[in-house]
């Protein structure tokens, strides 16, 4: 690939230049996929340009094209994506064939969303779990590229079974040890919940135990509403607990929908509005829009009637605008 050249070096530079190196930031991942590339890629099949394309004469169609169609935002990949290793090799191929950076999500662990079930599914055992994320970072192999790593799962360990924790940390321990091993310029992100969810304490502890010592960080805010600067305060917060572990992590923040910040609803709630648009920086690591917005949290809320994942144009719209 074009970037394959680049050394170490220079890309240690890079990172120390653009302000991304991180202090006590634990066992080296990848190189800096951030500086192998031009910028952050923008899906074009996203379900908000797909809209638009559909609906041209939509009065609507404009203002969700240019605000969020044309924002660069993450693909979700789960047991919908068919052959994953195909599926992601793919992506990230468009990706960096215009020298942009993808964000991936994996969003296929065993008993998915398993407290709030608008989400539910997920691979059928560990078995094919183990087998599907190690063909996912297969695809991905040597190309730049960013993922968050299982949203939610830490967080509906309530839920769950002392073994069922014991297995799921497993599975997640393994993934982040697929993606060392199998997609070396990659940084994953182990999500981490909300500020509004579980404590920072708690929350770091989980996070050890699922090995985010492995990774290269974690992610706060995945399809929810939470302000930046809560997020900012909640991960440092974690960082702080964290420490006691013998290091402290890099964390993103989805702000793809946290402009009017929360209402303390999660599904589909009203008056939310798009934030600040992928960025480098910005009281995080990286700003991320990990969640289209306009795409529906399931059958609640506004989006009463509608499935997880549905496009929303009405929605997406009036979230543009903040009402």
């Amino acid at each position: 690939m074009r970037n394959s050249a680049r050394t170490a070096a220079a890309l240690l530079a890079g990172a120390l230049t653009t302000g991304l190196a991180v202090v006590n930031a634990g066992p080296a991942h990848a190189a800096d996929p951030t500086g192998m590339t031009s910028g952050f890629y923008t899906d074009p099949g996203n379900s908000a340009l797909g809209w638009a394309n559909a609906n041209p004469g939509d009065g609507r169609a404009a203002a969700i094209r240019s605000s969020i169609g044309n924002t660069p935002a993450a693909r979700w990949f789960g047991n919908w994506s068919g052959d994953i290793g195909a599926a992601a090799g793919a992506y990230v191929g468009r990706a960096d064939s215009v020298d942009k950076l993808p964000l991936l999500v994996a969003y296929n662990i065993p008993d998915r969303d398993i407290c709030a079930g608008h989400s539910g599914g997920g691979a059928g055992s560990r078995a094919a779990y183990d087998s599907w994320i190690a063909a996912f970072a297969s695809g991905i192999g040597s190309r730049p590229a960013l993922v968050v790593l299982e949203p939610d799962a830490l967080g509906h360990e309530s839920c769950m079974t002392s073994a069922q924790v014991a297995e799921r940390n497993a599975m997640l321990r393994n993934a982040i040890a697929q993606f060392k091993a199998k997609a070396p310029n990659t940084w994953v992100y182990l999500d981490a919940g909300n500020p509004g969810w579980i404590g920072a304490s708690a929350m770091a502890q989980q996070l050890a135990a699922a090995g985010v010592g492995g990774a290269h960080g974690f992610s706060l805010n995945v399809s929810n509403y939470f302000t930046t600067d809560q997020n900012t305060s909640y991960g440092n917060a974690v960082n702080s607990a964290l420490s006691s572990f013998g290091y402290t992590k890099p964390f993103v923040v989805d702000t793809s929908r946290n402009g009017n910040g929360s209402n303390g609803e999660w599904c589909n709630p009203a008056g939310r509005r798009i934030g600040t648009p992928t960025r480098r920086g910005g009281g995080a690591e990286m700003l991320l829009w990990i969640k289209i917005p306009g795409e529906s949290d399931g059958n609640c809320g506004i989006g009463n009637g509608s499935s997880a994942g549905q496009f929303l144009p009405e929605a997406g719209y009036k979230m543009i605008y903040g009402y």
